[in-house]
């Protein structure tokens, strides 16, 4: 442990900390961009920056412990100025018209202009002119709006373990791309989306969710219903229709990490190939009949075949959709009502 002294309250904390994590523990919020408690160091983005008495530069607190006696303002007028500085050389870097574009999910970016009122970038020069990809059917890549934060690139490399994409060229013309700049897609790439997730700045966007306007977008709180994991996540709803979810850093079980279907199979829910009525096959062709006459039929055709060729004829194919209660009840009638132990359970799409 080690006495410090952070925005003027004197504190002991443990030595092995960051000065963020401590401030953050303390109530004081430091702006990130690249900064990912679930990832490697990155220290890149140099936003968490704050003045240490008797220093000269500032340092950035996530890479930086405490010492005893060490004095930290983590707002004062030089690491203000700091921070307005590097937003302001990152805004002229960006594509026009920051404060228009959909925010949709997390865009820590915007939120910190608006924050620190850097609202257009006072730098003339040359911009990024990169194509957008748009290729795949998962989420949109606009490397123009990309900071070079790395979270994308760390996760992932170290979450993901997938090595799709990384930080090719130099100086001016980096960029995050895949091997030989290739468009994203099933050849190189899982479409897992978590990159989506962490991207502070709207360069990668789940396109279930684009150019909605995000004050028509209705949160609701639920939990996946592909398997029994338990993963949480927000439904975003639109007049009634849920287009699509957004991860929760905050859950618990999950945090921002969604398998493929929990992530984008929601769209199932309006499919219009979805059957709303049962069908029965009559000569040949399926025909739409009521649930008492297809009740009738299930029941009328288990008896036969149970009657000709015993219960073990019998199989039953459970839903990963169902809840626990419902697949339970499912393998009990298979069990004590047909009495066969024929009963299996795919949790695949």
């Amino acid at each position: 442990m080690v006495s410090i002294t952070l925005n003027g309250q004197k504190m002991e904390t443990s030595a092995e900390k960051s000065l963020l994590e401590i401030a953050r523990e303390n109530g004081i919020d430091i702006p990130t961009l690249c900064y990912n408690e679930k990832l490697k160091l990155f220290a890149g983005c140099r936003m968490c920056v704050v003045e240490i008495t008797g220093r000269k530069n500032l340092a950035a607190s996530c890479s930086t412990k405490p010492l005893e006696g060490m004095v930290i303002q983590t707002h004062s007028d030089k690491v203000l100025k700091s921070r307005r500085e590097i937003l302001d050389l990152l805004i002229s870097n960006h594509p026009e018209g920051l404060f228009t574009q959909v925010k949709v999910g997390n865009n820590k970016f915007q939120e910190y202009a608006k924050e620190y009122e850097v609202l257009k970038g006072s730098y003339d020069g040359e911009k990024k002119n990169y194509e957008i990809d748009s290729a795949n059917e998962a989420y949109i890549r606009d490397p123009n709006k990309c900071i070079l934060c790395g979270q994308c690139v760390s996760t992932c490399d170290q979450i993901q373990i997938s090595h799709t994409i990384d930080f090719l060229g130099k100086g001016f013309n980096t960029k995050i791309a895949t091997a030989f700049d290739l468009p994203i897609s099933t050849d190189n790439c899982r479409l897992c989306g978590q990159c989506v997730s962490v991207c502070p700045t709207g360069s990668l966007i789940n396109k279930q969710l684009a150019n909605i306007e995000p004050s028509k977008i209705k949160k609701v709180r639920t939990t996946c219903p592909f398997c029994g994991t338990g993963c949480n996540f927000d439904l975003n709803v639109v007049d009634g229709k849920v287009i699509g979810v957004t991860p929760l850093e905050e859950a618990t079980v999950n945090g921002t990490s969604l398998c493929v279907k929990g992530r984008y199979h929601t769209d199932m829910i309006s499919s219009k190939q979805r059957l709303t009525t049962p069908l029965i096959k009559k000569d040949g062709v399926f025909v739409e009949v009521s649930y008492d006459e297809a009740f009738e039929y299930i029941v009328n055709k288990i008896k036969e075949i149970k009657d000709k060729y015993g219960a073990d004829s019998i199989t039953g194919l459970s839903s990963a959709r169902c809840k626990n209660e419902d697949n339970f009840i499912f393998q009990k009638l298979f069990r004590a009502g047909f009495g066969t132990n024929n009963v299996d359970h795919c949790a695949r799409t």
